[in-house]
C-alpha cells in the first residue's frame, strides 16, 4: 500500500508502533488501505461477530455502531487470542464499523439488488449522516476497572449531499455489484462519488476510517497509557 509520508500525524512515532504487534479486525480492501497508508504494519483477522444488534434498543445511532465495533474486537479477542501464550497475543486489535443514517433510520449494508435499489433511491438528493464506530483493544493492558484488557472508542460523523438520481443512474451503479457491500449502498471513492455533490466533515470516515480522528485518538491513548514504552 502507498505510505503517505507527509501530513502524518504518526509519523514520528511509526519504528516504535511498528514493534508492536497491531491486529486489524477487519477484511475491508478500504480500511486496508488507509490503516496501511499511516505507514502502519498489521495483520488482519475477521471478525465471526454476525452484527445482527437490535437497533430498538439504542437511543443514538453512533452508539450502535461503536458497540458493534467493540462487539467485533471482543469476539476476535475471545475467539483468537484469549489464553494464548502472550507473545502470540497482539498488542492492539482495532476494529470499525460503519453505518449510514437517514431521517434517523440505520442503513446498513444491502441485502438484495432490489434492497439497494431502495437504499439509493431513499438518498437520492438529500443529505445524510455517516458515523463510524472504531475500537482499540490492548489485550496487554488492563481496563480502568481491572477487566482483562483495556478498550478505547470512539466515532466520527461526516454529513453527505447526494445529487438527485434518475432509476436509470441507480439501477446502472447497483448492477455493478459495487454497492453490495458498502453501508448505504454506495462507495463515494468509487462511481458512487459522482453521486456526491458535497460533503461536512472526513473523506475517509465515508470510506470507512475516520484517519485523522484515529491518529488523535491513538496519540492521546499513547500518551496517557505509555502504549509505546
Amino acid at each position: 500500500s502507498k505510505e503517505t509520508n507527509e501530513g502524518n500525524m504518526l509519523r514520528h512515532l511509526i519504528n516504535q508502533i511498528n514493534q508492536k504487534k497491531i491486529v486489524l479486525g477487519s477484511t475491508s480492501p478500504r480500511r486496508k488501505e488507509l490503516l496501511g497508508g499511516l505507514g502502519i504494519k498489521f495483520n488482519v483477522a475477521n471478525s465471526d461477530f454476525a452484527e445482527d444488534l437490535d437497533k430498538s434498543n439504542f437511543k443514538l445511532a453512533q452508539d450502535y455502531t461503536v458497540t458493534t465495533a467493540r462487539t467485533k474486537a471482543e469476539e476476535i479477542y475471545g475467539r483468537l487470542f484469549r489464553g494464548k501464550e502472550n507473545d502470540e497475543v497482539p498488542d492492539l486489535i482495532i476494529t470499525a464499523d460503519t453505518i449510514v443514517v437517514l431521517n434517523g433510520q440505520i442503513l446498513e449494508k444491502p441485502q438484495s439488488r432490489q434492497h439497494a435499489i431502495e437504499m439509493l433511491t431513499s438518498l437520492s438528493g438529500k443529505s445524510h449522516v455517516v458515523y463510524t464506530g472504531v475500537t482499540f483493544l490492548f489485550p496487554h493492558l488492563k481496563g480502568e476497572k481491572g477487566e482483562e484488557y483495556l478498550l478505547r472508542t470512539f466515532y466520527e460523523e461526516t454529513s453527505v449531499t447526494f445529487h438527485p438520481l434518475t432509476n436509470e443512474m441507480i439501477e446502472s451503479y447497483v448492477d455493478t455489484g459495487a454497492p453490495m457491500d458498502k453501508a448505504g449502498g454506495y462507495g463515494i471513492q468509487g462511481e458512487g462519488g459522482s453521486f456526491v455533490t458535497g460533503i461536512n466533515g472526513c473523506y475517509f470516515n465515508v470510506m470507512g476510517f475516520p484517519v485523522h480522528k484515529f491518529c488523535k485518538q491513538f496519540l492521546e491513548i499513547v500518551q496517557k497509557k505509555q502504549f509505546l514504552q
